[in-house]
């Protein structure tokens, strides 16, 4: 899939729309009724801009939305996490394994290798944290909300630099000494194609910003990470989130979408300290 940047603020809204809504019924009417359009011309903007049809775009975010789940929730049948996102158990299991090549139950027995041998592991298994030390890391806190500047993208997080740079340049006039700089993340890469991740690259603004692209950030209750190292690590500190910490805490992801606040970024060395914010409840 190739990087694509969506500038069609519509097709943005979209976009948020079928995320807050994947676990529901949702049909291309719905989406396109929601953006005031009628079905055939709003499919075709919508196809134009993000080269997905809405409805290829709609299952593909349940499926890997339904996979993410089966990782993050271990002691929940799979059986109930298809009927989470509308499949029957056959539908689900049929479904499944045209898109991961192995059926629900296989994927999630397979998932822990899936992770550490995914391109952007970058340790060794045996340098992960334990959950004890991610733990007395993470503060549970309510984190206001951010009102940003963003630009939208569906590609790969490798790009992620290339990415910021471009987005500094273009809107450093609206840079203070009170910006900060946040990132939306919408994938974990090691469910969705490495090439098929959304993502936002955001900055606060003061309410009086004129431009289209703006968005509020949700806060709200979160488990709060402190990253402080190379940002080649930044995934490994997700998956021990993902796999060992929220598996054993009893806390839940909500519909709210994660995000990182950046605090000291080292362009050359890539060091980074950030705190990656996840939605709980």
């Amino acid at each position: 899939m190739k990087k694509t940047k969506i500038n069609n603020e519509v097709i943005n809204h979209a976009i948020d729309y079928i995320l807050q809504h994947v676990n529901e019924e949702l049909s291309v009417m719905d989406v396109a009724s929601h953006c005031h359009f009628s079905r055939f011309y709003f499919s075709r903007m919508f196809k134009e801009e993000t080269g997905e049809s809405i409805y290829a775009f709609i299952k593909r975010l349940k499926l890997e939305q339904s996979a993410f789940r089966l990782k993050i929730e271990p002691d929940r049948s799979v059986t109930d996490i298809g009927y989470d996102f509308g499949y029957s158990p056959s539908n689900y299991s049929s479904a499944f394994r045209q898109k991961y090549r192995v059926n629900p139950m296989s994927f999630r027995k397979g998932i822990y290798q899936r992770t550490l041998h995914h391109p952007f592991f970058h340790k060794k298994e045996e340098e992960l944290e334990s959950f004890e030390e991610c733990s007395r890391k993470i503060v549970i806190r309510e984190v206001p909300d951010f009102l940003v500047l963003y630009e939208r993208r569906i590609g790969n997080y490798h790009d992620l630099r290339i990415d910021w740079n471009g987005f500094m340049e273009k809107y450093r006039d609206f840079i203070t000494d009170r910006t900060l700089f946040l990132e939306r993340t919408f994938d974990d890469p090691s469910i969705t194609d490495m090439d098929g991740c959304i993502y936002d690259i955001c900055m606060t603004v003061d309410p009086g910003c004129a431009l289209e692209n703006t968005c509020v950030i949700e806060g709200g209750k979160c488990a709060v990470y402190p990253f402080k190292g190379l940002a080649k690590h930044i995934y490994a500190a997700y998956q021990v989130i993902f796999q060992k910490w929220l598996p054993q805490t009893g806390y839940e992801l909500d519909c709210r979408c994660g995000f990182d606040i950046y605090h000291k970024v080292d362009s050359d060395s890539m060091y980074m300290e950030l705190d990656i914010c996840l939605p709980i409840r």
